[in-house]
């Protein structure tokens, strides 16, 4: 079950980057002078995705605390390393954000950092 709660981190983790992403995108550039930078952002805080993307971190808190209650930090950390290349693939998939050689080769550095970061 921790692993479980592990994975529910990684997912609302990465859920939450996307989301932001997506609506930061949908609003558009950021304003020049400071009244348009804090209506900006002010917009931003109130907007229903954004907030199940901060809800969705502090989900994510929560069961990462389920995780430790079972699992030593140094074992379980480097699972968190898979939010980076998911976040990779879904920015190809969602933004058409280019996967290039360097983030293959930093996908599969991530991997196998994991695989012996995980180890003991």
């Amino acid at each position: 079950m921790s692993y479980l709660y592990v994975l529910f981190t990684i997912l609302l983790t990465v859920y939450g980057q996307i989301v932001i992403k997506w609506q930061v995108l949908k609003a558009g550039a950021l304003p020049q002078d400071a009244l348009g930078k804090a209506h900006f952002i002010l917009h931003l805080l109130l907007n229903f995705w954004v907030i199940s993307a901060f809800l969705a971190a502090l989900l994510a808190s929560v069961t990462w605390m389920a995780a430790m209650t079972k699992l030593q930090l140094g074992h379980a950390y480097p699972f968190m390393s898979l939010a980076f290349v998911l976040v990779i693939l879904l920015s190809n998939v969602f933004f058409g954000e280019a996967i290039t050689a360097l983030k293959v080769a930093g996908i599969v550095l991530v991997v196998l950092g994991l695989a012996i970061g995980s180890q003991g």
